[in-house]
């Protein structure tokens, strides 16, 4: 009989897809709830994790749900069912079902909603709408004498610097002299104290992830004969990394806005699409953001956008969307997300065939319209 896959294995899949470092900071992403040990044998995915979601999760005895808004946003000191959050999780605990959540990372990933948006408005072209910093970098650079460059640099790489994409091993070595001269107190490791020495040495150069940086010091102090080891570090400006937040594409042709508002409510299933901007105006460049992203309209505008598809913006955003000639196609938070929680229950069934996957059925958009 075949064994069922974790909890930890389906989060690992779901890792894979939408890489947690695609999250934005402010989010809070992955396994919330549950045992990672435990089986999964019924998955259930949902938008949000609602009252409804948690009737339905434990009623059809699911084992984890995977949601795309968090559940503890924010840091809670107690659950309890004195509160609005534990009565939501207390049923959860108790019947075993784990929570995890990909979110932003979802938004932003290859094949993510964004990109299940562009697809579906069949946008070619499609380009992040606002690239992601790549790596926090920093330069390395150490004076070391000619006897000790070979042992200095391989500890330093050992540690992890000199990696450039696909080589390993990077560095950069120039010779030269260098000075100094050793008070009362030293004990030189070259010459002797009460002396300037002038000894041959090389200036090498590695890069290395800010984060391993403390690591990387202590790597070539460690290797480095001299008492005090002479080098500079030196931040890196950031390049753009290989993905992005929202997406931005073209149509294979001009439509009228009120055409291409046809199109999103139709493809979204939507209850209304509001619109700003003249209706009958043709667009062709369309910049698209999930969910409630009234922050990328500047992105839009940068990215020579002639509309711009979001979830729900503030009032004063629809006043600066016209004032700079940017239409809006506003369908709501959930129409614009809930299409690639289905999506992504496909995948999961795809990926763990032995398991019993659905997106939720009890979930609903909360909007109505009348």
């Amino acid at each position: 009989m075949t064994p069922m896959p974790s909890v930890a294995a389906v989060c690992a899949a779901l890792d894979r897809f939408a890489p947690p470092a695609l999250a934005a900071d402010w989010d809070n992403v992955g396994l919330l709830l549950g045992d990672a040990a435990a089986e999964v044998r019924r998955l259930v995915t949902c938008l949000t994790v609602t009252p409804a979601v948690v009737a339905e999760a434990v009623a059809d005895k699911a084992d984890l749900i995977v949601t795309h808004h968090p559940i503890l946003f924010r840091g809670a000191k107690r659950l309890s069912t004195a509160t609005a959050e534990g009565r939501l999780v207390w049923p959860l605990a108790r019947a075993g079902v784990a929570v995890y959540s990909p979110h932003t990372a979802f938004d932003n990933t290859a094949g993510g909603v964004n990109d299940a948006l562009a697809r579906r408005l069949g946008l070619t072209d499609v380009a992040p709408l606002r690239r992601r910093d790549g790596e926090r970098r920093c330069k390395v650079v150490a004076f070391v004498p000619d006897s000790d460059l070979s042992k200095v640099s391989d500890a330093m790489f050992a540690a992890g610097a000199g990696v450039i994409g696909h080589y390993e091993q990077c560095s950069f070595r120039l010779a030269g002299t260098g000075t100094f001269f050793g008070t009362e107190s030293t004990n030189p490791t070259v010459g002797a104290k009460g002396h300037r020495e002038d000894v041959s040495e090389s200036r090498l150069e590695v890069v290395c992830p800010e984060a391993i940086l403390p690591g990387v010091l202590a790597a070539m102090r460690s290797a480095h004969s001299y008492e005090e080891p002479a080098f500079d570090v030196y931040p890196l400006k950031p390049l753009p990394g290989p993905g992005g937040e929202g997406r931005v594409g073209e149509l294979p042709a001009a439509v009228p806005v009120r055409d291409l508002a046809a199109t999103v409510k139709r493809e979204l299933t939507a209850g209304a699409v509001q619109v700003v901007g003249d209706v009958g105006r043709p667009v062709k460049r369309v910049a698209i953001a999930c969910g409630a992203a009234g922050e990328f309209l500047a992105d839009a505008v940068k990215a020579k956008a002639d509309v711009f598809l979001t979830g729900e913006m503030r009032f004063h955003d629809y006043l600066s969307a016209e004032a700079q000639g940017v239409a809006l196609l506003l369908p709501g938070h959930y129409a614009t997300e809930r299409p690639a929680v289905e999506e992504l229950a496909g995948r999961l069934r795809g990926e763990f065939p032995d398991v019993t996957v659905w997106a939720s059925r009890r979930e609903a958009d909360p909007v109505t319209v009348v």
